[in-house]
């Protein structure tokens, strides 16, 4: 029991920290999911005019170079978590965030400055990759270590809960003003406001965040810089927990930008919606995703994590391709928000749990870094080229069915993985 309350948080400081947490995140992922939201007008006004698939393709795969730059960023604003702290890592990030947004909402368009912009469209894109990579890991590390012992499942999740939020606004935001503009409108200035609107939260986020203390998990590793720096389990080196990680993240990953971020491109194109349509279906999609996380994450601090993590993989192994079916040809608008709901809780189960699962891989002196470059790998590989690999998989096929085969191989693997771990759910953080 000693050993389970060392460096217990204080209540107060831990609720004050994760809200402060929360709202950063709330803010950097409304921040970069505007750009999937927003995809299709985006490959009109950033590339050339032609075939609609090679410029969507196009616009995804800028969508995707995003993510290339999410490794460099966990290793490097990592680092300056375990070393410097978990806070001044998260200021980093919240002004690169909006750096790179809003330079989106202010680039002039192809049709302009010519091969300039998609140019600087993939440099906006780089700087929220890079922001991004540093966001994530340190940012659950720094919610999970202010959790009580007992609780870090729940504390955890308003980690992902934060990032669906983030998702959730960007979609809303692209809703309404798609809703509310005309499409001519939309397409020759409206698209540029989601962008713009990334930076009225930035000075709300920069003040929580420097007015919240230090983790204290990171307060004890650095008072502890003397002695001999913490060990992974036995024939385990940071670098293999990391690709653990990776592995364990590849269904989130594929699962969060398939399902939330191209649904509105695919639904559109092949459920027969119109663009207001797709994007409300994935708004009230996200609404049950954010409400279902954290009951998920205090779940699994009751059942363990492994059997939440395990039934997200085996459901998307079974359902995927029932579900997709269900939304292709006029499905309505009825059909496809029954899907994305369905959808939106097996996710979940997944990332309830996930936040708190990952960071138990790793001991508190390397958490921030490795985590960062295992989960940041996983994304770039997998998850950022999701919507181009989606879209190319129809092209080449000539099935709108064929993504859910990129979604099923994602479950087995990330099974593989997380059937081999350990159940960390009523262990001490190391």
């Amino acid at each position: 029991m000693a050993e389970q309350m060392k460096g217990a948080p204080n209540a107060a400081e831990g609720r004050r920290a994760v809200g402060a947490a929360v709202v950063g995140n709330v803010l950097e992922w409304y921040d970069f999911s505007a750009y999937g939201y927003l995809a299709t007008i985006i490959a009109g006004r950033f590339f050339p005019a032609g075939d609609e698939t090679s410029a969507l393709l196009a616009t995804f795969a800028a969508f995707g170079l995003g993510f290339v730059a999410r490794p460099l960023g966990g290793i490097v604003i990592g680092r300056m978590g375990d070393t410097h702290g978990r806070k001044a890592a998260l200021v980093l990030t919240i002004f690169m965030m909006a750096v790179g947004t809003v330079g989106i909402g202010l680039i002039p368009t192809y049709e302009t400055i010519g091969l300039l912009a998609p140019l600087l469209l993939v440099a906006c894109r780089l700087m929220q990759g890079f922001a991004a990579g540093g966001e994530w890991g340190g940012s659950t590390a720094f919610i999970v270590e202010w959790a009580p012992p007992s609780r870090r499942g729940f504390f955890g999740s308003f980690q992902q809960a934060s990032v669906a939020g983030g998702l959730l606004l960007g979609s809303a935001v692209a809703a309404l003003f798609s809703s509310t503009l005309s499409v001519e409108a939309m397409e020759s200035w409206g698209w540029r406001i989601p962008f713009l609107l990334g930076a009225i939260l930035v000075p709300v986020g920069v003040y929580m965040r420097r007015n919240i203390e230090e983790t204290p998990a990171f307060r004890e590793a650095e008072a502890e810089a003397a002695a001999p720096a913490a060990a992974a389990p036995a024939g385990q080196s940071n670098m293999m927990l990391a690709l653990k990680a990776a592995g364990f993240t590849i269904l989130w990953t594929v699962s969060y930008y398939v399902m939330l971020n191209y649904m509105p491109t695919f639904t559109q194109k092949y459920a027969g919606l119109s663009r207001s349509a797709a994007l409300w279906s994935n708004t009230l999609g996200l609404v049950v995703l954010v409400v279902a996380i954290p009951l998920m994450g205090a779940l699994s601090d009751r059942i363990g994590r492994k059997p939440l993590l395990l039934a997200c993989c085996v459901s998307f192994i079974f359902l995927t391709w029932p579900l997709f079916y269900l939304l292709v040809g006029n499905a309505g608008f009825g059909t496809v928000v029954l899907v994305q709901i369905v959808f939106a809780l097996m996710i979940a189960a997944f990332s309830g749990p996930g936040p708190a699962a990952i960071s138990e891989i790793f001991p508190t002196k390397s958490r921030s870094t490795w985590m960062s470059v295992g989960y940041s790998l996983a994304v770039a590989i997998f998850g950022g080229f999701a919507p181009y690999i989606a879209t190319w998989l129809i092209g080449a096929t000539g099935s709108p069915l064929s993504p859910t085969y990129y979604l099923i191989i994602a479950a087995i693997a990330s099974t593989l993985v997380i059937a081999r771990l350990r159940e960390t759910a009523h262990t001490a953080l190391r």
